[in-house]
């Protein structure tokens, strides 16, 4: 090895590890599911279940494919997460990816709403937030939880917003698959047919259309994010709700970047995300 390398690598061996955070994985036997469901869960540099003040929390929602883990394999989670966490960049927060598929799309049950067989909303909402605020002492309201996701758990995390908006401070959509064609069931494969359909039914853009004065107000109590690449194939769909929203003087920003949908779009999005929920969690 030449000299001038090896005396520029030295000073690095000696520097402490950036990374501090503790992942850890859970599971919650789900009644409306009939399953137990397994979550990756980040905890902070410090974090202290009995802590009185409590910590923040971001659920994080994975793709079409994905599961609880990818976040983490594919994405390297805990590393942004302690490097912004680090830098004062991101505040402390827990993060919470839970599963809602696998690989086999088509004998498995996927996605993020109520389907035949599937009631994952409900599970969501009725068992997993209560269990994870319970037991990682989060702050229990609208002004210190978040959601994000990628493709299915961008749309994902939109829908859930829209639904429940008096429940998060802010969505950071990546990539977010936000519609689909009505799927035809001569054409159907197993359970992908249901996910599909899902969508479908679930359009934000229709949703907001649909909207009343009520609803919208809700919306508007949100902070958006929509980050989606410049070759990306779902980059027409979030470029139309963004343009809607902001027609319905809704707070709400869209950043395209130069990628596609891809795993190395996705990681470089959490150096983003996560600075964007921290802005707008109640310190």
């Amino acid at each position: 090895m030449k000299r001038w390398l090896l005396w520029g690598i030295l000073p690095f061996l000696f520097l402490p590890a950036i990374r501090a955070g503790k992942l850890v994985t859970d599971s919650i036997n789900s009644s409306l599911l009939g399953a137990s469901v397994k979550c990756s869960i980040y905890l902070p540099d410090g974090f202290h279940a009995d802590n009185k003040q409590g910590y923040p929390v971001l659920y994080l929602l994975h793709g079409l494919y994905g599961d609880y883990m990818v976040w983490e394999t594919r994405g390297q989670m805990s590393r942004v997460a302690d490097l912004l966490m680090k830098s004062g960049e991101a505040c402390k927060m827990v993060i919470v990816m839970p599963n809602a598929g696998g690989k086999d799309v088509v004998h498995v049950p996927n996605g993020y709403f109520d389907v035949e067989g599937w009631s994952y909303e409900r599970f969501f909402f009725e068992e997993l937030i209560p269990y994870i605020e319970q037991k990682y002492a989060i702050v229990a309201d609208k002004s210190h939880r978040a959601i994000s996701g990628l493709s299915m758990g961008g749309g994902g995390s939109v829908v859930y917003c829209q639904h429940h908006p008096e429940m998060f401070s802010s969505c950071y959509a990546m990539s977010a698959w936000l519609y689909t064609d009505q799927p035809d069931p001569k054409k159907a494969k197993g359970r992908f047919y249901y996910t599909c359909q899902s969508v479908y039914d679930h359009r934000p853009l229709y949703f907001l259309e649909q909207a009343d004065d009520r609803q919208l107000q809700g919306l508007k109590t949100v902070k958006w994010m929509f980050d989606i690449g410049d070759d990306d194939h779902l980059l027409k769909h979030s470029c139309e709700l963004y343009y809607a929203m902001k027609k319905k003087k809704m707070d709400v920003e869209l950043r395209v970047r130069d990628g596609a949908h891809t795993w190395e779009y996705w990681h470089t999005a959490l150096y983003d995300a996560l600075p964007f929920v921290s802005r707008h969690f109640t310190r």
